[in-house]
């Protein structure tokens, strides 16, 4: 097992900002949220939601001055990828909540968003509540940029007392990477239902963590893939031997010890 930060590179076309769209509003989250969700009917897709057991997939969610800033900030912070390798399981690299509260502080105000909150509360119809600011996973980015860069069947499963649900971004897709996927794997009165989706810049997922099965299939040589994913919980609470298995699985499969110690370190990162 070899755990390492490197720098790489990734070369994407960019996304044309909105037509007349000032630089404010381009660098406004909550307002790229407002325009998101203003053409939605929330109710449909709640049920949607449900029907598909906690899994909703839109192909078009960010506005496209929105994604060119998540593009930005994932080349942006490419000095900070963490790279891991867990042989059988996963490959590749990603980029804790704590570096992108220092260096992307656009991610973390979309992360923030009450439009954004508000809304996944309708979906979701739980009351969501931020990850506390100790997880690393609250967001983060992760990168798949070698030849089989990938992560095998698991749960975002939740260690805290309550649900956690994950939101995933679509960022930079220059690959054929797919997020496989099985629904109802939790609920003994349906059948399993395989799914698998390659989703775009700009697009959306959200579902229950503890629910979903899922899998991201291996890159090729040459290909990229970078996406965003937003972490909100029921409950904040967690109960320490959870804490101390949360945080080895994150130190040594993700972020690396000096990111998800780094209270040990002196907060630096």
């Amino acid at each position: 097992m070899s755990v390492q930060a490197e720098e790489e590179q990734v070369v994407t076309s960019p996304i044309p900002s909105s037509a007349g769209l000032s630089r404010a509003a381009a660098g406004d989250p909550e307002g790229a949220v407002g325009r998101a969700l203003r053409p939605l009917n929330s109710g449909r897709l709640r049920e949607e939601y449900q029907s598909q057991g906690s899994f909703l997939y839109l192909s078009e969610f960010l506005p496209a001055d929105a994604t060119q800033q998540l593009i930005d900030a994932a080349n942006a912070l490419l000095p900070e990828v963490n790279r891991n390798y867990l042989p059988g399981h996963k490959a590749g690299g990603s980029v804790s909540r704590h570096t992108i509260d220092r260096l992307a502080p656009y991610i973390a105000e979309l992360y923030r968003s009450p439009q954004l909150i508000a809304w996944l509360e309708k979906i979701t119809g739980d009351r969501l509540q931020l990850s506390p600011e100790d997880d690393p996973h609250a967001y983060a980015l992760y990168y798949y940029t070698r030849a089989g860069d990938h992560i095998g069947w698991h749960y975002d499963t939740s260690y805290y007392d309550g649900r956690r649900y994950t939101v995933l971004l679509g960022v930079i897709d220059e690959s054929s990477c797919k997020l496989d996927y099985e629904l109802h794997t939790k609920d003994p009165n349906k059948a399993d239902l395989p799914g698998s989706v390659q989703y775009p810049p700009g697009s959306l997922i959200v579902f229950d963590g503890d629910k979903l099965r899922h899998r991201v299939t291996p890159s090729l040589d040459g290909e990229v893939r970078v996406s965003l994913t937003l972490e909100y919980v029921t409950n904040p609470n967690m109960r320490p031997w959870r804490r101390f298995i949360s945080n080895m699985k994150d130190a040594i499969a993700y972020f690396g010890f000096r990111q998800v110690f780094r209270k040990a370190f002196g907060g630096k990162v």
